[in-house]
């Protein structure tokens, strides 16, 4: 054990991001008995930009940088994330500690009107912020029409009742979490809709130099999670993927845990290009089934093919 009594926690400030701050805090006060874990919320700017797509103004880092530089500067010890929001390449100095047990990865279609993306009529409109969503719902279904939807789950779920939109797409996960399953009205099968990399995880980051640190995170380290997640981002890094390219990825860790399994997707953001693929191999060895699999739709996809 360490000698640490007492952790300081960043988080941003949004509900969910509280949610699973407090998820944290009590994971650690848990399995480390007299612990005092003091959160303290951090703004950053991606929750203050809702006017555009994050595609266009600087992506994932949006969410990250403020709390990245908290813990360099010693106002946090620790950070709490929504996994798909790190970057794949971490900032010097910072390095991911634990990953917890991974909630559902698959995406709800939400909507007041109709009963499931299928049965929407042409020409309906469905309001979402993710190219990755956008581009595999427009090769299912290119005579919908796409709408930008920006801001917490609170803010989008408002949009649909006034109408913005007739539907929208939000991460099961993040539904239950703050305890809005009810809203959902279809869970799409990640056959149907392959979720982004590392969609469902959290992950606590701490200073590269603070081993009392990561070894106190050790102790709420999920390490399946881990391999699954380690493989999507490898993919994803091969790719240079972010919020900016329709990019997704599941792997899976068989019953006995023998075999991993990595499915993944790119395509163009209008939906008219589409390559998936799955791969099979060691969990062991999860870092080159995802760089491979990267190399491997790199070469099938070419030049332009995100246009």
């Amino acid at each position: 054990m360490t000698n640490l009594t007492r952790i300081k926690l960043g988080t941003r400030g949004s509900p969910l991001a509280m949610i699973q701050a407090y998820e944290v805090r009590d994971r650690l006060q848990q399995a480390n008995l007299g612990l005092d874990v003091e959160i303290i919320e951090i703004k950053v700017l991606g929750d203050q930009i809702l006017d555009r797509p994050l595609s266009q103004v600087g992506g994932k880092g949006l969410f990250v940088k403020e709390l990245d530089e908290a813990q360099i500067d010693g106002r946090i010890d620790i950070g709490v994330h929504s996994m798909k929001d790190l970057e794949t390449t971490m900032p010097t100095g910072i390095i991911i500690g634990a990953v917890l047990p991974r909630a559902d990865v698959r995406d709800a279609f939400i909507s007041k009107k109709y009963d499931s993306l299928e049965n929407m009529p042409a020409g309906a409109v469905i309001g979402t912020s993710s190219l990755r969503r956008q581009a595999i719902i427009l090769n299912k279904r290119p005579d919908l029409k796409i709408v930008d939807f920006r801001g917490n789950v609170q803010t989008r779920l408002k949009k649909l009742e006034d109408g913005v939109a007739d539907a929208t797409l939000l991460a099961v996960a993040g539904l239950k979490r703050l305890g809005y399953e009810s809203e959902i009205t279809q869970a799409l099968s990640p056959e149907f809709m392959l979720p982004a990399a590392a969609q469902g995880a959290i992950a606590i980051t701490c200073r590269e130099n603070d081993p009392d640190y990561a070894k106190i995170l050790r102790s709420i380290n999920h390490q399946p999670t881990v391999i699954q997640v380690t493989s999507e981002r490898a993919f994803l890094a091969q790719l240079d993927g972010s919020c900016r390219t329709p990019i997704a990825a599941l792997a899976k860790i068989n019953d006995n845990g023998k075999k991993l399994t990595l499915t993944a997707l790119v395509a163009s953001k209008d939906g008219k290009k589409l390559i998936q693929h799955q791969s099979t191999g060691n969990p062991d060895d999860a870092v080159r089934i995802g760089k491979e699999m990267g190399r491997k739709l790199a070469q099938e996809m070419g030049d332009n093919f995100f246009g």
